[in-house]
């Protein structure tokens, strides 16, 4: 089968800096992806070069069979993209902004408004269809952008930190319509800022930092690689962080300290690795 997604070798350089620095990474059909990674990791410069925006300085990259550089079009035709800024137009409605995208992709008349009223049906939003996006929510907006990148009918949809700034309820309402397009096939790659987005979505992570991928696996082989129990032992005003194979090594160590006081024993997560890892908390 045919990755979704292939990176090999990719370099990105500006002004003599490596942002993106010898990235090879295979996304396979119908994953949830997780590209995790602290502020100037090479996240954003990836997902670029992915929807074409910007072209790598050395190395290949395919996307749904694709060559980004000598096929850009044709990428873009198996691609939907939601970014973190909101990229609807706000002074026309939610129906006009439907409407304007599928002309775009040159979407016949016909078939257009079906897969409109399907896919605002399908973000809950059909009962707004005359209302300037303006008057919308947060939420809403976000959830807009996600049913104009699938209206084409795309392969893969990128999702640049697409619940950054709503309110709890919102994200869950968000993470479920994710997993349902998943569900039907969907193949995605996430980025995102919230850990417990990750963990509820993604069936593969990786993580990057200064431009390269340091660390590639599912939730439980990064725990299995790093220590499945950690220990934690208050220094003062901060908390050092020891890991374990496993909660029971954790819990016999610490039943073999003397001293227990400021000390406690849990499973590991993944921000406790992004944080080993990289030396940075992700937000």
């Amino acid at each position: 089968m045919t990755a979704a997604v292939a990176i090999e070798s990719v370099h990105k350089v500006y002004s003599n800096v490596h942002v993106v620095n010898d990235l090879s990474l295979t996304i396979e059909p119908g994953e949830v992806f997780g590209l995790l990674g602290p502020n100037g990791a090479g996240k954003s410069t990836t997902i670029r070069m992915l929807t074409t925006l910007t072209q790598p300085t050395q190395g290949e990259i395919v996307v749904a069979g694709y060559d980004v550089i000598r096929q850009p079009f044709g990428v873009k035709k198996q691609i939907g993209v939601v970014l973190q800024q909101t990229s609807v137009d706000m002074d026309l409605t939610v129906w006009e902004n439907m409407e304007f995208h599928g002309r775009m992709h040159h979407i016949p008349k016909d078939r257009r408004k079906k897969e409109i009223i399907r896919w605002l049906e399908y973000v809950e939003l059909l009962d707004r269809r005359d209302d300037l996006v303006k008057t919308l929510s947060g939420g809403m907006k976000r959830r807009l952008q996600i049913a104009r990148a699938l209206l084409h009918q795309p392969q893969i949809l990128f999702l640049d930190e697409p619940t950054v700034g709503l309110d709890p309820q919102t994200r869950r309402r968000l993470w479920e319509i994710i997993k349902g397009l998943n569900q039907q096939g969907m193949t995605i790659l996430l980025t995102t800022h919230y850990m417990e987005e990750v963990e509820y979505l993604c069936h593969r992570i990786g993580i990057m930092d200064s431009g390269k991928l340091i660390e590639l696996g599912t939730l439980d082989e990064l725990r299995q690689r790093h220590g499945e129990g950690l220990l934690m032992k208050q220094d003062g005003d901060r908390w050092d962080y020891h890991f374990f194979p496993t909660m029971q090594d954790a819990s016999a160590y610490l039943e073999q300290q003397p001293d227990k006081t400021g000390m406690m024993i849990r499973p590991s997560n993944l921000e406790d690795i992004f944080v080993e890892l990289t030396g940075r908390n992700l937000d």
